[in-house]
């Protein structure tokens, strides 16, 4: 092969990561993610421990979609901006602050573009939010760019090898993702945070832990992301019936490998990866 054919196989590979990020912002602004998304309110609260935040902080919640880890950080006396690209979700994350009488700022932002200044955090957020961006070292590098030095970033991502992970993997064989994007997953995995903010981290402590999804059988777990998460709202309206019914089986399958529950309930538990990043 000769080099100019090489370079330009090696250009068709890339990976069109405007129309990825509009696709994605279609799939996370359908369905109502809010409804699954209040059920990981914990998620936030441990995080937010995790941190040691101090009242007073001054945090950025990050693709912080309908708020857990803003309503967590606020909880404890935090000067929180929360922020995320899909209005809608902003939006839920309101009416739950102001249940709260809880004074936080609301504000939509691309997280792969932050307009914010540089160094204007203590703290920064990002419960199931940042891993998702098409690209992630941009991300990264906007998250530790609004993070003072000597403050901190905190994350909660899904494992590769976790329920949500192998979920999209489960998705993926069906309706395969876009040829050189990225696995989300990958936020996942101390190895590639330590890829994307080494160079900018004092420290890099990761831990794994799991978050309990808890519901009333399969098939209501199964209807509840058809319906509300958008990723699998998507993926089912791309497939024909006899197609959704084949990821339907392997869904289900999936689902009863992971869940504990032997009263017909489900009770899966689903691998993250906690992380605190201590910025030089």
């Amino acid at each position: 092969m000769s080099t100019s054919a090489a370079l330009s196989n090696k250009v068709e590979a890339q990976p069109d990561l405007a129309a990825v990020k509009q696709r994605q912002h279609g799939a996370w602004s359908s369905g109502d993610y809010a409804v699954v998304g209040t059920t990981l309110q914990i998620v936030g609260e441990q995080l937010c421990e995790a941190l040691d935040l101090r009242a007073g902080s001054k945090v950025l919640d990050v693709a912080a979609g309908n708020g857990n880890a803003t309503l967590a950080a606020a909880r404890r006396w935090c000067d929180v901006t929360s922020t995320d690209y899909v209005p809608a979700l902003l939006k839920r994350g309101r009416e739950r602050a102001a249940a709260e009488h809880l004074m936080i700022e609301f504000r939509e932002a691309d997280a792969e573009a932050l307009p914010f200044a540089d160094a204007s955090y203590d703290v920064v957020l990002s419960t199931f939010g940042v891993m998702f961006t098409p690209d992630q070292d941009k991300a990264a590098s906007e998250l530790a760019r609004v993070c003072k030095s000597g403050g901190k970033i905190g994350l909660a991502n899904w494992t590769p090898q976790g329920f949500i992970g192998q979920l999209f993997k489960t998705i993926g064989k069906h309706l395969p993702p876009p040829a050189g994007v990225k696995s989300p997953a990958l936020w996942g995995t101390t190895a590639r945070l330590e890829e994307m903010f080494g160079s900018q981290a004092s420290e890099i402590a990761a831990e794994p832990r799991m978050f309990v999804f808890r519901y009333r059988s399969p098939e209501h777990w199964l209807e509840i992301f058809k319906s509300f998460y958008g990723p699998m709202l998507k993926a089912f309206a791309a497939l024909d019936q006899t197609d959704q019914a084949a990821l339907r089986r392997d869904l289900l399958a999936l689902l009863g490998e992971f869940n504990h529950a032997d009263d017909g309930t489900v009770v899966v538990h689903s691998e993250y990866l906690e992380a605190v990043i201590s910025k030089r």
